[in-house]
């Protein structure tokens, strides 16, 4: 039986940071079957003084779509009966 990574990733300390700008934790996440680069910076909320993480994902295959948001109010629902 194969392992099924889907839905789920790592994020571990990034040990090349060699800029102010490059993520404090770096991995790799599967979501929905699609594979991502993970980048998380701590940031301080600046009215309490609370540590929180700020992610990206990057598609770690650069030719898939990623992807849209649906806008519902944009399809066609002439056909609907009600």
């Amino acid at each position: 039986m194969t392992y099924d990574n889907t839905n789920k990733g790592i994020l571990g300390k990034n040990r090349d940071k060699s800029k102010e700008t490059h993520p404090e934790y770096k991995g790799q996440i599967n979501v929905a079957g699609v594979e991502y680069w993970l980048s998380a910076w701590v940031k301080t909320n600046t009215k309490d003084n609370s540590k929180f993480f700020s992610l990206s994902l990057t598609p770690k295959d650069r030719d898939v779509q990623t992807p849209t948001r649906r806008d519902p109010l944009a399809e066609d629902d002439s056909d609907i009966p009600f």
